[in-house]
């Protein structure tokens, strides 16, 4: 199904932004994705949206179906996928309201399902840089350009969720030099790697997580301090991705899935 070129995870908040929009129910063999996937074209290109936790949010970040999500767009014929998430600041530089182009992750989940190379088939894909390199400069272009602040890189920590960290948790990975903590990072952006997707993320970040302590502009995280700063920003995000859709080139000048060329 050549149906859409470049796909977008992110919340109901996006989602409500599209306009003349064709929904269609995807099957996959690992199930049902989060919800119905929403086509609309952007910019002269077709684009998939997909809420990654469904659009009345009922699914919380450990019990995602990461990979019918994937699937499902794999099989749209998506080749780019932009998955902008809320995440929280472990550095007192990086501040609410500003955008992160993440380019490393490091995960501290648990049981999720992760891969898609389960046997009989066996794939090792490398991971040393696990989001492309090519969306991430369109991302950091088209943000300057639009004068939003954006750190050009940043590593993200993943967490299980669906609870916050302690304040002991979150002093170890601020102490470690990570910049953000986000629930959905992993394994998303990583199933994308192994289906050849190029993937990128934009961290919006919507408040201080709670290891950060001693700087009175610094309060601790809560639902409803990240909901405001997020709904804030939606329109800022907004025109982020539209341009991005824009100017993101295609064709196969890319890495991201040269692992897939390679002989079992």
């Amino acid at each position: 199904m050549k149906t859409a070129e470049i796909g977008i995870f992110g919340g109901s908040g996006f989602y409500s932004l599209l306009d003349n929009v064709e929904e269609v129910t995807v099957e996959t063999p690992y199930g049902a994705p989060s919800d119905e996937i929403a086509i609309a074209e952007i910019g002269g290109k077709r684009v998939a949206f997909l809420p990654r936790h469904g659009k009345r949010h009922q699914y919380p970040p450990h019990l995602i179906n990461y990979r019918a999500n994937l699937w499902a767009m794999k099989s749209l014929g998506v080749q780019q996928i932009i998955g902008p998430c809320a995440a929280g600041s472990l550095q007192p530089n990086v501040k609410p309201g500003e955008f992160v182009v993440i380019d490393q992750f490091v995960n501290r989940t648990w049981g999720r399902k992760d891969t898609f190379f389960e046997g009989p088939i066996v794939r090792h894909v490398p991971a040393a840089e696990p989001y492309c390199s090519r969306m991430r400069k369109t991302a950091i272009s088209c943000a300057q350009k639009l004068g939003i602040t954006v750190h050009e890189t940043g590593t993200v920590v993943v967490i299980q969720g669906p609870r916050f960290s302690t304040k002991s948790e979150s002093r170890e990975y601020s102490k470690n030099g990570w910049e953000v903590i986000n629930m959905t990072q992993y394994p998303e952006g990583w199933l994308a790697r192994e289906l050849g997707i190029c993937y990128l993320n934009i961290a919006l970040i919507t408040d201080y997580d709670v290891g950060l302590e001693g700087n009175p502009d610094i309060k601790p995280v809560t639902h409803e301090e990240v909901l405001k700063v997020f709904n804030t920003n939606n329109d800022k995000l907004r025109n982020l991705l539209f341009a991005m859709i824009e100017d993101l080139p295609t064709g196969p000048d890319c890495v991201c899935g040269d692992h897939l060329k390679e002989e079992i």
